[in-house]
Order: structure tokens, then sequence, then C-alpha cells
């Protein structure tokens, strides 16, 4: 939602800038915000940017840039009740490996989208992503495969993947951003091309309106990259950073349990992950795992 409420706001501020001074001392001219929009500029502009993004990315990747930018109208991907709902669920999960051994996780690690105990947390059962890696993560503990001081560095390697995965949309549009200026130049040299072919020689007033025209996609140029597409990037860069900090948390606190720490202070770790704006009280969350996390 702040997404829209900032672009509204860059609109609304560019539009009545350019009202004042389009009517002079008379007041606000709204009727000339019409004359920044041309069709043929929006064309050239929009092949432009969707070209260059199918050459210089593949499609996994094309598809996570209109993922991403969909999910930044949604805002902070996790809360501060996501996170509880998270720790209640790995503290339940840790407490039944506690009292029946890493065998008693069995059932739920090796199915997890069938587990009857991540059912009951939505939030993080719906979250494939996570619920993948923290199944992932006790796997090779249950069925005996590694030693627990062998776990880090898979689950650390897994967290560096889904890293990269996310950086490269946000690359992507971060180049776009960079070139939008170049591609307006483009579109504008166009436009004085046909004036200067078709129009030099009529009426003042035809050839002035064809300046403006090729202006305009200069403009726009300008006006996507540092207006709408780099915040956008950097929106979707902070998102990405907020899911890896939620993985984290699954990361530190299975490593934590898997070496022996008991269940409360292996959430406990985790929630050392966190940034001030999601974190809870250490206190808060003893309470919250003793009162019904177990």
């Amino acid at each position: 939602m702040l997404v829209i409420v900032g672009f509204i706001i860059i609109f609304g501020g560019v539009s009545v800038g350019f009202a004042m001074a389009a009517g002079g001392g008379s007041g606000l001219n709204f009727g000339a915000v019409g004359s920044l929009f041309h069709v043929n500029e929006f064309i050239s502009l929009g092949g432009m940017v969707i070209g260059s993004m199918v050459v210089m990315a593949p499609m996994n990747v094309l598809k996570g840039v209109f993922k991403q930018a969909l999910g930044t109208l949604k805002g902070a991907p996790f809360s501060q009740a996501d996170y509880e709902e998270l720790f209640q669920c790995m503290y339940e999960l840790f407490q039944l490996g506690r009292k029946g051994g890493m065998i008693a996780l069995e059932e739920h690690v090796m199915n997890p989208e069938a587990s009857a105990l991540f059912q009951k947390y939505p939030k993080f059962h719906g979250n494939h992503h996570a619920l993948e890696y923290l199944a992932d993560g006790l796997k090779p503990i249950v069925d005996g495969r590694i030693k627990p001081d062998q776990l880090e560095p898979l689950m650390a390697k897994s967290l560096h993947t889904m890293e990269e995965e996310h950086h490269q949309p946000v690359m992507v549009m971060t180049k776009v951003a960079d070139s939008l200026p170049a591609f307006g130049i483009v579109a504008a040299v166009l436009g004085i091309i046909v004036v200067m072919m078709y129009k030099i020689g009529g009426d003042t007033a035809v050839v002035g309106a064809g300046i403006a025209t090729a202006l305009a996609g200069t403009f726009f140029g300008i006006f996507g990259s540092y207006c709408m597409v780099a915040p956008l990037a950097t929106n979707c860069d902070f998102n990405g950073h907020a899911e890896i900090t939620y993985m984290k948390v699954i990361k530190s606190s299975v490593i934590s349990f898997a070496n022996g720490l008991p269940p409360l202070v292996a959430c406990e770790v985790g929630r050392r992950e966190l940034g001030e704006d999601v974190r809870m009280g250490s206190g808060d969350l003893e309470t919250l795992l003793k009162s019904g996390g177990g």
C-alpha cells in the first residue's frame, strides 16, 4: 500500500508543478498535463524496455521481476505475528524431537506438506520455500547421514543460493533503471528526426508541437528511471532482505537445536537474527512459547 501512496505523491507532485508552470500566473492548468502523453513515445520506450529485458535475462528471471514488483504492493512480507507463528511451529517441532528423539520428526520432515504439525501454522505451511528449507535442514540429521556439526555449511549453501536467485530480478530492474534515461534520449532523437524530415518547413506551432513530443520521450525516460523503476527495485531489495532474514531465523534455530540446545534456547538464537521492527523481547518469546507453542 505504501508503494501506491508513494507513486500517487510522485505523479501528483509532477502534475501539479507542471500545471502551475503551464498556467503561468492564472492558476493551475491541468489540461496541459495531457500534452506530456504521446502514444508513439510510450511505444518506443516500452519496446526498448521490454526488448532489452528479454535480451538480458532468461524467462525464469523475467517472471521473478514481475513477481517481485507485484509483491511490493503487499508491503513488508513478514510481520511480528508471522515470526511468532514461526517460533511456535519450530518450538513444537523441537519439543517433539527432544522428547521422542530425532526419529520422531521423520514423518514431518520427509513429507512436510502433509504434516499435521505444520498445517497448524498456515502462514508458515503456505510458504513453500521456508517449509522446504526447514525440512531439508533436518532431513540429514533425522536419517543420520551427517553429524549435527556438519549441518551449518549445508544450510548456509542453500541460503546463499536463495539470495542469488532473489538478486537476479533486482539486478535486471536496476539495469533497466540505469538504461531508461538513454532510452528516453533515443525516443527524443527519433522524434526530432520526424520533425526535421516532415515538419521543419511547416507552421511554427506544428514544429513546436513535434519538438515537444520528442522531449516528452526524454522526460519519461528520466522520470521512469528515477521515480519509478529504481525505487521499485530498491523496495524489492528490502523485501528480499526480509525474506532472507526469515530463512536465517530458521537456519539459526535448526542448527542450534541439532547441536543439542533446548528448544526454547534454539528459538532464542533465531530471535536474535531479527531486526528491531519485528523482534519481540526475550521474555515475550518465552511467555509465548511456554503458553501455547508446545
